[in-house]
């Protein structure tokens, strides 16, 4: 009989659907929205965080935070454009009424993604569906007065792909107001709850978001409190045990304090790619993940860029969950719809050759700035990038293993704001 008191006893999963997706979505939509602001400073990890980073943070769903470092931008902002109204203000001001979640769904279809990953709740605490134990704090109650979770699971599943949930286990700041958190130090351990009775708080939102929605990835965020880490009514091991024997195709990312995990997250230039195991990189199409009205082309990635994007995690043998802010209203920006529609075009081709294949990873070739190469039943398929023009490939710096030309091939580029040109060749 298995031992429910032991780490080691919950399964590790690598189900077939998740290890052959190449794409994701990630949705980070909530009161934040409303605002919608943030400096349009880096991409996480190309600055150390703690030199200045929270005081400029580009991520706009953490207004709630930045607004409260004196002398931010962010802070200044607030004062000037909405008079240091309180953050509940927001969730009060969000209309949804452009919001269609079977648009979004097809949107994302199109564009390739196999599982759709929306916000839960996040730092702010707000629920996008009535979560046991927040009152009128929630989507229902108040502000939209809709089941923002239900109806996007709802449309994701009837479009064909995996629904899962994201969820802030780590912090809260309405339930565990803090100070406003300036470092790294602070968000992942000086300032971070570590009680059960929070614990207990989140257990019961993940054990309701699971019962009714039935969530085949569970995407937790910034740790889970040290006390709940047990097995009895309630705590961390149980919620995992419960997770998965509702959800058998289901499984949890890398962001449980080091409990327990079935893939490993990066974020945007942010962690390291692991050896041997499934992995999985999180960016925005832009630099926040929340919308931030501030962003424009200069941020967005473009649809050529997007595609690269996936292809680079592919030939390094991960995937990419890739977020869209929505505005409050629920209507996406024109360049991260330009995006998927652009990514869609290519996966629409490639998709094929990508999913379930083997990364074979960068490639160096005269001539060409960017390539990556992936084998998928016994085919190579090498992904090539660069200025407009034709150039020359040498088979010799092509993968070995497969029947290239041996006078080698001539590919045509379509220039660096085209997606990138494919060639294949059998095994020998």
């Amino acid at each position: 009989m298995r031992d429910p008191q032991t780490w080691d006893a919950l399964p590790q999963r690598l189900p077939d659907w998740f290890r052959d997706a190449p794409l994701g979505i990630f949705i980070h939509w909530g009161p934040y929205s409303v605002p919608a602001w943030a400096e349009p400073t880096a991409e996480l990890g190309a600055i150390p965080d703690d030199a200045g980073w929270f005081a400029h943070n580009p991520y706009a769903e953490w207004y709630f935070n930045t607004i409260r470092i004196e002398g931010s931008p962010a802070a200044e902002h607030h004062r000037e454009v909405h008079g240091d109204a309180p953050y509940d203000d927001f969730l009060d001001q969000w209309d949804t009424s452009a919001f269609d979640p079977a648009a979004w769904a097809d949107l994302f279809r199109r564009a390739g993604a196999d599982y759709v990953v929306p916000t839960t709740k996040h730092h702010d605490g707000v629920t996008l569906w009535d979560a046991p134990g927040t009152g009128d704090r929630n989507t229902v109650r108040r502000g939209p007065q809709r089941d923002l979770v239900g109806e996007i699971a709802s449309a994701v599943t009837e479009a064909g792909m995996r629904f899962g949930v994201y969820y802030s286990g780590g912090l809260d700041w309405h339930v565990r107001p803090t100070e406003p958190l300036v470092t790294g130090q602070d968000v992942h351990d000086l300032k971070r709850p570590r009680d059960d009775e929070y614990g207990k708080y989140c257990a019961a939102h993940v054990r309701d978001l699971i019962d009714r929605y039935g969530p085949d990835v569970f995407w937790n965020d910034i740790g889970w409190p040290d006390e709940n880490f047990h097995f009895e009514e309630g705590g961390l091991g149980e919620l995992l045990e419960h997770f998965y024997s509702q959800r058998p195709e289901g499984l949890i990312n890398d962001r449980f304090a080091g409990a327990h995990q079935d893939f490993v997250t990066t974020e945007y230039q942010a962690g390291e790619i692991p050896e041997g195991q499934a992995w999985e990189n999180c960016r925005g199409v832009g630099l926040s993940f929340g919308y931030n009205q501030v962003e424009g082309a200069e941020q967005y990635m473009s649809g050529a860029q997007a595609v690269r994007h996936v292809v680079d995690a592919v030939s390094k043998g991960g995937r990419v969950l890739l977020n869209v802010g929505p505005r409050a209203d629920g209507s996406l920006h024109e360049l991260q719809i330009a995006a998927l529609e652009s990514l869609g075009e290519f996966m629409a081709e490639h998709k094929v050759h990508l999913a379930g294949s083997r990364g074979l990873g960068e490639l160096s070739l005269e001539g060409v700035d960017w390539a990556r190469a992936v084998e998928k039943d016994g085919v190579c398929h090498v992904f090539l990038g660069g200025a407009a023009g034709e150039v020359h490939v040498d088979a010799s710096a092509l993968p070995s293993g497969f029947d290239w030309p041996a006078a080698g091939i001539a590919v045509t580029l379509p220039g660096e704001d085209a997606a990138p040109v494919a060639i294949s060749a059998p095994a020998v």
